[in-house]
């Protein structure tokens, strides 16, 4: 809804803005300013300030900037029709239509709150009288207290086709109206009658907590078992969450909110103290719903049970969130033990054990991996492609860049993790069994190498590490366009060199231009970034005049098998000096076995590679 400058501006004159930041944060005056602590993120020393002069708030920690109507959008997580209305109903400023139009949908969508306000006021009443009887007792039987009922406004609907019909229509509330409401139902060829009949009723309430539309459940074996209220213009079923106004509050301040999977697990989350839990309305949690989400916590936690219904809504709630997923914002997910749910754990075990479940939520990248990965068997070169591919198209659902990027080096990582070619087993020796020669592992002095420096390597070590490095980078000065295949490789690759590491960070940060770029341009880039001194000395080694013959295809299979090696011998560098470690501390037969197994499976690796003369760099 539009509204008028002149009347945005009377409202903000008339708002105190200390008044209306004060109502939540201490503010100590300072000079012509005020000061407190950040409502908006966990602070010990305020950084936030209220300029009452110049009409805004600031926190120099995390940013947040605004005037009056911007602090009650951000802080109750209100549209700003909402928070303009909520300030001018506050302050007693009447709010304007900007149009005929906007006139006559505003005032039927009052008139369409004044009717599901009275069908829930209806329905509440119902549950306390004889008829009401069965609903009331299934509520206590679920071990819901009377706040508890009176707080969720949870009622009964009379087994009647015209009990709600008669109760509520009149001349404020009329036929036409009611059915637009979703509270009747109007065959083409007879009378209205009531939509919900013979069910206990769950009010469905908006972010200010207004009742919109209903949830119902039948007590016996009707069928469908619950029942929501058709869309109208103020239910929109996939953007609208169970409990949000009754959690909001909680979940802000917590920044953690609760999604699970029914009406009733809300409410007996929030009865044992979880008052941040909220549920879809019973289908699956859409986009909008998820949205709605990041509305109140940066990582909601979607909560599950533990049978193979439960799994399959945690499978289609991974696969709607990974598209959407934005920096800083995304989902963990909680999975309740097998045949509980939120209320008849909280009964049997009480809240800690649900608070177990909740401490216990995994981030949504490990459910992503465990989807796709779990059970797979990665016997042939076949399958083991067949598992990254399907890898890089769950990380290509994602739409931001940056999140994607992250998805995929993650995934890569684990990749190379799982399938890890194993290291050389050893066997401790049997009792009495004849010492390992360690050959040619001890110098001339006996000693062990490494043992002395522990986790340190090689000078050798070092110069081969170093040179595959140059050649990994000189490739790609060579063939730039090589960066659109191997840049994630790159990437997620730091390099032992700090010069040389820098200049592969210098790299990266021209990668959406390199399928463009011949060599010459690339280094000119890099050149402006300041990295002459580098390229002079990689440009004149032997490395960059041998690599730059030839085609890109070429290049990337001297690279792939460069890279292979490069991220092989960094790992099992890695394995050497945990065994050297172990060794030094425990000098037992046993823990040389392991560490001269490796050191020859290194010493193998040394020969294959050859060694050749390092590049000096500064």
């Amino acid at each position: 809804m539009a509204f008028p400058p002149r009347f945005l501006d009377e409202l903000r004159a008339r708002l105190p803005l200390a008044g209306v930041v004060g109502r939540r944060v201490k503010l100590t005056k300072k000079g012509r300013e005020y000061g407190g602590l950040c409502p908006f993120h966990n602070e010990k020393t305020p950084s936030f300030t209220v300029n009452e002069d110049k009409g805004f708030f600031h926190c120099f920690g995390c940013g947040a900037h605004g005037d009056a109507i911007g602090f009650e959008m951000r802080l109750n997580h209100l549209s700003f029709t909402e928070a303009v209305e909520k300030l001018a109903t506050e302050i007693g400023l009447d709010v304007p239509v900007a149009s005929p139009e906007e006139r006559r949908v505003e005032q039927r969508r009052a008139s369409l709150h004044d009717a599901t306000e009275a069908a829930c006021a209806f329905f509440e009443k119902s549950l306390r009288e004889p008829g009401g009887r069965d609903g009331l007792a299934y509520f206590r039987q679920r071990g819901l207290s009377d706040d508890t009922i009176a707080r969720f406004r949870l009622g009964w609907a009379p087994d009647s086709r015209e009990a709600l019909k008669k109760a509520v229509m009149s001349a404020a509330c009329p036929e036409t109206l009611l059915i637009e409401a979703g509270l009747l139902k109007k065959p083409e060829d007879g009378p209205s009658f009531d939509m919900f009949r013979g069910r206990i009723t769950f009010p469905i309430a908006d972010r200010r907590g207004r009742v919109v539309a209903f949830g119902a459940r039948t007590l016996g074996d009707g069928q469908p078992k619950y029942l929501n209220s058709p869309e109208t213009p103020l239910f929109h079923k996939g953007a609208m969450l169970y409990g949000l106004a009754h959690a909001r509050e909680t979940a802000r301040s917590l920044n953690l909110v609760v999604a699970v999977e029914g009406y009733m697990d809300v409410i007996a989350l929030h009865q044992a103290g979880f008052t941040m839990a909220v549920a879809p309305l019973g289908t699956a949690m859409t986009e909008g719903q998820i949205e709605e989400l990041w509305r109140l916590a940066d990582e909601p936690v979607l909560c599950f049970d533990g049978d193979a219904a439960g799994q399959r809504a945690m499978s289609r709630a991974a696969e709607r969130g990974l598209p959407i997923l934005k920096p800083g914002k995304s989902l963990r997910f909680a999975v309740l033990p097998a045949a509980e749910d939120p209320d008849s754990l909280i009964k049997s075990k009480g809240a800690a054990a649900m608070q177990a479940v909740l401490d216990a939520a995994r981030p949504l990248v490990d459910v992503a991996w465990d989807l796709t990965a779990a059970g797979r068997v990665l016997d042939t070169p076949e399958r083991r492609a067949a598992l990254e591919r399907d890898l890089k198209e769950q990380a290509a659902a994602i739409a931001d860049e940056t999140v994607r990027w992250q998805y995929l080096s993650t995934f890569r990582e684990r990749l190379k993790t799982l399938l890890r070619p194993p290291r050389p087993v050893w066997v401790p020796r049997r009792p009495g069994a004849p010492t390992v020669d360690a050959g040619p592992l001890r110098d001339r002095d006996g000693r062990l190498p490494g043992v002395a420096r522990i986790g340190a390597p090689a000078a050798g070590d070092d110069a081969w590490v170093k040179r595959c490095e140059i050649r990994l980078l000189t490739l790609v000065l060579a063939h730039p366009p090589l960066l659109d295949e191997v840049g994630e490789l790159l990437g997620e690759t730091g390099f032992a060199d700090v010069a040389l590491d820098k200049l592969r960070r210098g790299i990266l940060k021209h990668l959406d231009k390199a399928r463009d770029l011949d060599g010459e341009a690339l280094c000119a880039h890099l050149r402006s970034d300041g990295a002459s001194r580098m390229l002079d000395l990689l440009l004149d080694t032997d490395e960059y005049r041998i690599g730059r013959p030839g085609t890109v295809q070429e290049a990337r299979t001297h690279w792939d098998h460069l890279f292979k090696r490069y991220t092989s011998r960094k790992g099992l560098k890695a394995d050497v000096g945990h065994a050297a470690e172990r060794l030094a501390q425990d000098m037992s037969a046993e823990a040389f076995d392991q560490f001269a197994a490796l050191k020859r499976h290194e010493q193998n690796m040394d020969g294959e590679d050859g060694e050749g003369a390092p590049l000096e760099l500064p």
